[in-house]
């Protein structure tokens, strides 16, 4: 996990390079058949000062296509955009093989709108799978994900038409039950279930609990049923990485066959900047042969999307640099650490994965005011709340907190 890191003068040299090579279409060239432009100038003029310095905007005003997974060939890569699609595809290595310990050239990856559309994408690619290789049929493929799963699981599954098999989590410890996921399938196989998508979380998001893949993969290895692993890990996959030296979700972990990735919340990108990373042969599953006008076709949920988008997740972690980003993750992991000491001190119930930055809090300990003045996000606002969850991130101050816990330890004292 290395790669070094540059200054921002290197990063405005790399990306105006590569918008140089993508076709201008305020240039000379002759572009009369690509189905867009640039933004419209009477709100976004191009010659702004401040643009020639901001190469994330620039990229912006220049409005790039993405459309298509540019990793597979260079067929798949559009002349016009062909500068920035190559910065698309310098990220995806850079995630796949860095972060998350893939071989080199093994991984094929695309920037998707955000964690939902990527974690369909999977399902949609499994399905499919499963369907041409095994002849499955609608109703005999399986989602098999825990109950505090994000809910892009049963979106996914009401639109591919899989049947949902929702496993028990231990309330106190949060991970998936073994009795739960026996009988569960067991109930599934009796149905017709055959083939199973399998979601491992990488921080769920109300808890930042984290699934056991090689469990999971274990369990349906020793039945001997068909199955992919999916990892969620939109929250997950840029600060798991680097605070847990010792993680099982890298793709050197042959039950790992794809994975989720935000940047839009640890990595700090604009929303819409999702990543979907997946072991090589599989993308042809969804190829749309129909796209024929597009070079390469396209494989991807979305369609078209934005290349400004994914020039922000690499700018960043290029800015950063490996040992930059790992030194940024741990000091949240340490704030966090810090507010479940005195948690403990006031003797508050707690859940927390020691290498996030997520703390979820048992509602009893504290008024829904409290909750409300410091917007503590709840597990259910359709019922009573049995925990509020804390989100340590970059925004939030030492002094923020220091008044929150005064607060809360105050109530504690009270309830005593």
């Amino acid at each position: 996990m290395y790669w070094k890191k540059q200054t921002h003068e290197q990063l405005k040299e790399s990306i105006f390079k590569a918008l140089e090579q993508n076709l201008d279409y305020r240039g000379d060239h002759p572009i009369l058949g690509v189905p867009g432009t640039y933004l419209d100038t009477m709100e976004f003029y191009p010659d702004a000062p401040f643009l020639k310095d901001a190469p994330f905007m620039s990229a912006m005003v220049r409005n790039p296509n993405h459309i298509g997974v540019h990793t597979l060939s260079d067929k798949s890569v559009l002349e016009v955009f062909k500068g920035t699609q190559q910065i698309e595809k310098d990220l995806i290595k850079l995630v796949a093989e860095e972060i998350f310990n893939g071989d080199s050239n093994q991984q094929d990856g695309y920037v998707a709108t955000g964690g939902t559309e990527a974690n369909i994408q999977a399902m949609w690619i499994y399905r499919n799978f499963f369907q041409k290789e095994y002849g499955a049929r609608i109703g005999e493929i399986g989602l098999v994900y825990s109950q505090d799963s994000h809910y892009s699981m049963p979106k996914g599954a009401n639109l591919l038409n899989l049947t949902n098999i929702i496993l028990d989590v231990d309330p106190e410890t949060r991970e998936i039950t073994k009795e739960s996921l026996e009988s569960k399938v067991n109930s599934a196989l009796k149905d017709g279930i055959k083939y199973f998508i399998v979601i491992a979380n990488l921080s769920t998001t109300m808890f930042g609990s984290v699934d056991d893949i090689d469990m999971l993969g274990d369990y349906f290895t020793n039945i001997n049923a068909p199955f992919k692993i999916h990892v969620d890990a939109a929250y997950g996959g840029f600060i798991y990485p680097f605070t847990n030296p010792v993680s099982r979700f890298t793709f050197q972990n042959p039950y790992l066959n794809s994975i989720t990735a935000d940047g839009h919340k640890m990595l700090q990108t604009p929303y819409g900047t999702g990543l979907f990373l997946i072991r090589k042969g599989y993308f042809d599953y969804v190829k749309t042969e129909e796209a024929q006008y597009i070079p390469g076709k396209d494989y991807t949920v979305s369609g078209s999307r934005s290349g400004a988008n994914a020039i922000s997740m690499w700018m960043i972690l290029q800015i950063h640099g490996s040992e930059g980003w790992k030194y940024r993750m741990e000091m949240l992991c340490d704030q966090t650490e810090r507010i479940c000491k005195k948690l403990e001190k006031m003797g508050v119930e707690y859940f927390r994965n020691p290498y996030l930055n997520i703390i979820a809090i048992k509602a009893k300990y504290m008024s829904k005011e409290l909750a409300h003045k410091y917007y503590l996000v709840a597990d259910s606002y359709e019922q009573d709340a049995k925990w509020y969850k804390i989100v340590v991130m970059p925004h939030v101050k030492p002094g923020t907190i220091d008044r929150f816990l005064m607060e809360l330890e105050g109530e504690v004292r009270g309830r005593m």
